[in-house]
């Protein structure tokens, strides 16, 4: 078994400082924490991602729709979607991806047919 304190590990420098906390075929975790004013700009991936608000507030931005959330809110993006997560006051958020890496995540991989 493994376990965290999601509170307690550090990230000095908000988004330029992500923490992986576990990574194999099926996911990879990562902590991330968003300093007051910073996002996470506009961007996709090619894995689904599961995005969990551990403290604070975030904006989320998807497909036209904006959705406030806080501590306890949890978001489900499906592969290749868009979205943007901004904080004006600060947030730490554990974001899941799946599989991983996802196809077609490192340039040069063969699509499959």
């Amino acid at each position: 078994m493994q376990s965290w304190n999601l509170n307690e590990i550090e990230t000095p420098r908000g988004t330029r400082s992500p923490v992986v906390l576990r990574s194999d075929p099926g996911a990879r975790a990562v902590l991330i924490a968003l300093e007051p004013g910073q996002a996470l700009g506009d961007h996709q991936v090619k894995e689904g991602a599961l995005v969990s608000v551990i403290d604070g507030a975030v904006r989320v931005e998807s497909g036209g729709e904006a959705v406030e959330g806080t501590s306890g809110c949890f978001f489900s993006f499906d592969p290749d979607e868009r979205r943007s997560i901004s904080s004006d006051s600060g947030a730490r958020l554990l974001m899941v991806f799946s599989p991983w890496p996802g196809e077609g995540h490192y340039r040069g991989d063969a699509k499959s047919p």
